[in-house]
Parts: structure tokens; C-alpha cells; sequence
């Protein structure tokens, strides 16, 4: 396992501009590749299994306290702003870090199998509508030779992403506050990640317009899905489609969350996103393609 480097600023683009605002402070408790773009469509659709006990356990001592110092921070300031619906340490660490932490398996074996022999040097990836984190987050402090991107549009969550990074100490973080739709437009973000990920944030039609123009060709799109997204996943085709990728495989999870299986949605991008991709800010989320 890697060392990790502490006092060091934590980078934040913010996109818009915004005041930043007075919040309770945190009581504390006990690196680019250049890759060769993978042209060739998947033509079945298959479903692999990944069954891991406790993710969580898989992680050295130094990051499980880094989630610990993350999950302590995320109830505290959920007190004082909507951050999560839950409120109870267990069922944070069930419900969400072994939820994100359940995706890692997924990427690593799809990315290596059909991007790069190897994902773990400097691997760029950007988390749509992070929200407090998850599981942008929760990948960073898992996997720090990622260069992680956690992009999320409301300024009070930002707000808390910088207190949480800095807070964690995490080197490998970059927060961008912004919409995707707009993002997906910017050369300084368009098709520039290896992966983007997104968990409970829409449905796929959605999803799809929202992550992959930020996928470089040859990259992957990986979304967080529940126990059978299989209809979900079905309408989404031609969107994915458009948006320059197909449907590469559905890897069945076995997370700690009290939902039980969950499924990694993955696509994989052939070309790149037509230039009307994406649509103006809402116009995804009111008219899905």
C-alpha cells in the first residue's frame, strides 16, 4: 500500500461563483495515461458475479481511518444541512461506503479487460453529481493513484467536499462545482476521463447524457445501479448509443447495504459524443432520450 502525504492544499474549481457560508466545524473521533481507444462494440451483453465480504476490510489501516474521519464528518454536518437520510453510523458504512466501495471490482476488471492492462496508474475519473461524496469519495481514499474528480452543482455541498477532503488529507482530489450538461461542453472537461461514475443520481437514459461526454474514447461509463436494472438498462440503449457507447456488461455485486445485490451498469465509449451532446442544462432530466 502507498504512503500518504499530509498537508498539502486540497485543488477546487468552482465553475460558478458563490459565498461561502458559516458551518459547523467537525469534531474529530477516535496522477494523465495515454491509452489506445478500444474500437471494438461489445456485442453481448454479459453479467459477471463479484461477491467480496466487507469491502471495507480489503482496506489498510491508515484509509479505514480516513472513512471513519469522512463518516464522522457526514453525520455531523448532516445535522445541520441534507446531506444524507441517514443518520446512524452502521448504516452509513452499510448503506453507503460498502455500497461505493462495491464498484471498485467492477471498474478494475472492466477497465483492465477492456481499456488498459492496467488501472492503477493515474486513472482519471470523475463523479457525476457526487454529492457528499459517494462514492467519488469513498474511491479516492481506496484508490489514491486515482485522480479523482468530484463534480456537484449545489454550493453547500461543495462546501462540504472541500471540508471533507481537507479533513482526510486526500492528495488525489479535485472538486468542481457545476452542472454536467454544461461541463460536457467544456474542452477543459469534455471526453478528458477515463471513467465516470455515478450513483443515485437518475435513471440511465439520463445518465448516459450526463457522463459519457465527459468519457475520452476508449474509456468507461460506470453507474451504481440496485439488484435488477435490466429494463432500466434496456431503455437506455439508444441513448448510450448516441452519446457515442455501448453496453458492454451488468456485474452483480454482493455490498453490505441492506438492499443486498446491487449492479454496476457498464459501458464502454467507441467514438466520440456528437457535438450536440449534451443538451442544455434540465432539458436531459424533462425530455430523456
Amino acid at each position: 500500500m502507498l504512503t500518504w502525504r499530509c498537508g498539502v492544499s486540497v485543488p477546487i474549481v468552482f465553475h460558478l461563483p458563490f459565498s461561502a457560508r458559516t458551518l459547523i466545524k467537525h469534531l474529530p473521533s477516535s496522477n494523465q495515461n495515454t491509452f489506445c481507444p478500444h474500437r471494438t462494440r461489445a456485442k453481448t451483453l454479459t453479467t459477471t458475479r463479484i461477491v467480496n465480504s466487507s469491502h471495507f476490510e480489503t482496506l489498510n489501516t491508515r484509509q479505514q481511518e480516513q472513512i471513519h474521519l469522512y463518516v464522522d464528518a457526514l453525520l455531523q454536518w448532516n445535522r445541520k444541512m441534507n446531506l444524507t437520510a441517514v443518520k446512524d453510523v452502521n448504516e452509513v458504512m452499510e448503506r453507503h461506503i460498502d455500497d461505493s466501495l462495491a464498484i471498485i471490482p467492477p471498474i478494475k476488471n472492466s477497465y483492465t479487460s477492456h481499456c488498459d492492462s492496467s488501472c492503477n496508474s493515474n486513472l482519471k475519473l470523475v463523479d457525476v453529481g457526487t454529492g457528499a461524496g459517494l462514492p467519488g469519495l469513498v474511491l479516492a481514499i481506496a484508490c489514491p493513484d486515482w485522480k479523482v474528480t468530484l463534480l456537484e452543482s449545489m454550493n453547500k455541498r461543495c462546501v462540504f467536499l472541500e471540508h471533507a477532503v481537507s479533513l482526510t488529507q486526500l492528495l488525489n482530489v479535485q472538486i468542481v462545482r457545476g452542472r454536467a450538461e454544461t461541463l460536457g461542453k467544456d474542452v477543459s472537461f469534455r471526453e478528458q476521463y477515463d471513467v465516470a461514475v455515478a450513483r443515485a443520481v437518475a435513471e440511465m437514459r439520463i445518465l448516459a447524457e450526463y457522463c459519457l461526454p465527459l468519457v475520452r474514447v476508449g474509456g468507461l461509463f460506470v453507474a451504481a445501479k440496485g439488484h435488477d436494472p435490466q429494463e432500466e438498462v434496456k431503455n437506455s440503449e439508444r441513448a448510450v448509443q448516441l452519446m457515442g457507447a455501448s453496453l458492454l456488461q451488468l456485474c452483480s455485486v454482493e455490498s453490505q447495504s441492506p438492499f443486498g445485490q446491487r449492479t454496476a451498469v457498464v459501458c464502454l465509449k467507441s467514438r466520440r459524443t456528437p457535438k450536440k451532446y449534451p443538451r442544455d442544462p434540465g432539458t436531459p432530466a424533462k425530455v430523456p432520450l
